[in-house]
């Protein structure tokens, strides 16, 4: 039985599943590690710089991730940059719904009590960027190194 779930998951992480049951088990592992000191996240040298000035302008920072929220509150609690949670107003993961869904986005704007086009979304997947402008938010496709569009 558990060779037949560490094969299942295995499995769904070579096809980059974006499964909500993966994610969790991700940010479990993830936890551990982190809380042992093993991992640190890193960002983008120009990541953390802009999020600081985007927050000085007054404006709000959400994250919304294939990973759970727990994973994505590990990652910024544990940054090569120290914890930089105080730089993020919420977070969302597929629990609202899926990426690539128009109505994730919408569910996400009425979460927040904010209109769609009062909400610019950074991606580097094209599919949840056509999604996001279904849904009349402001998006900006994002290129580095590794992305895949």
């Amino acid at each position: 039985m558990i060779q037949a779930v560490v094969d299942n998951v295995c499995w769904q992480m070579s096809l980059d599943r974006k499964t909500t049951a993966l994610k969790q088990l991700q940010g479990h592992m993830w936890r551990a590690a982190f809380a042992a000191g093993r991992m640190k996240a890193e960002f983008f040298e120009d990541v953390v710089p802009a999020v600081r000035k985007w927050r000085e302008a007054g404006m709000k920072v959400y994250i919304y991730s294939s990973g759970s929220v727990e994973a994505q509150k590990l990652l910024f609690g544990h940054s090569t940059e120290g914890d930089i949670l105080e730089l993020v107003d919420g977070h969302f993961d597929t629990k609202i719904g899926h990426k690539v869904e128009s109505e994730s986005y919408r569910k996400i704007a009425s979460s927040i009590g904010c209109s769609t086009n009062n909400i610019l979304f950074l991606t580097d997947v094209t599919l949840e960027a056509s999604a996001a402008e279904e849904a009349d938010v402001h998006v900006a496709v994002v290129v580095r190194p590794g992305t895949q569009g």
